[in-house]
């Protein structure tokens, strides 16, 4: 598998990048992880014209991943502006590279509750239209005292705190598997639906004018019931798939 890694924080140092280029190399026989900075990609402006060469390159890496690892800091109870910022070119224009992908949040923090706060932030901003990620529930990996779990290799030192992280990652190995096919079912019925609607649409400016800048969603889209209720099959679906895979866990 071919995963995509962000380090959530344009500083110059930071233990989430540490924290990334340890799961690189720890889990290397079991995925592939390409580790991508955000600290080149600009502050998000919706005024541009285009969307900066960064971000598309991005988007471009992420399309052709099984999925996406975010490693954030938190700062103030939520998540970095850079990261926060990031997520937005995500979620606006013409490509919504987050959308039906599955992603895995990992943080680490100097205190001692890790990054509680900044994780359920981002799974939140994750949910919001325009987004709508496969979110791998539970399992949330929080580093604390961050500067002490490492030792000068870079390794983590705790092993309980090595097991808890093989856990949690097993965990979205099968969630990706579980989620792809649906994943892909649900783009293909979106992208029949869409050709199907816009076949003879002649689109003016007017249009694009009605694009909610906040959340990336049209404000008078009307919900599409085929998608929907596909929606909720594949909500029921996933329930079911991630019950049975606890229970094995047992």
């Amino acid at each position: 598998m071919n995963f995509i890694a962000l380090v959530g924080t344009n500083a110059s140092f930071s233990y989430n990048r540490k924290l990334l280029w340890f799961m690189k190399k720890h889990f290397g026989t079991q995925a592939n992880i390409e580790i991508q900075e955000i600290s080149d990609i600009p502050m998000f402006i919706e005024d541009a014209v285009e969307v900066p060469k960064r971000v598309n390159d991005l988007i471009q890496i992420i399309e052709i991943s099984d999925g996406i690892i975010f490693s954030t800091p938190e700062y103030d109870h939520s998540i970095s502006a850079a990261l926060k910022s990031t997520i937005e070119w995500l979620s606006w224009g013409e490509f919504h590279p987050l959308t039906n992908r599955p992603v895995m949040i990992v943080g680490a923090s100097l205190g001692n509750m890790g990054t509680v706060f900044a994780q359920e932030n981002l799974r939140q901003i994750l949910s919001s239209p325009g987004l709508n990620s496969f979110v791998l529930p539970g399992n949330q990996f929080l580093l604390g005292n961050a500067a002490k779990a490492f030792d000068i290799n870079g390794n983590l030192i705790d092993e309980r705190t090595i097991t808890w992280l093989e856990h949690c990652f097993t965990a979205f190995i099968s969630y990706v598997n579980i989620i792809k096919p649906i994943s892909n079912q649900e783009e293909k019925l979106k992208s029949s639906n869409s050709s199907d609607k816009s076949e003879n649409k002649v689109w003016t400016i007017e249009d694009f004018s009605q694009i909610d800048a906040d959340t990336g969603a049209s404000v008078d889209d009307e919900v599409d019931d085929e998608l929907e209720a596909n929606r909720l099959n594949i909500e029921e679906e996933l329930a079911r798939a991630l019950d049975a895979m606890e229970s094995a866990d047992e």
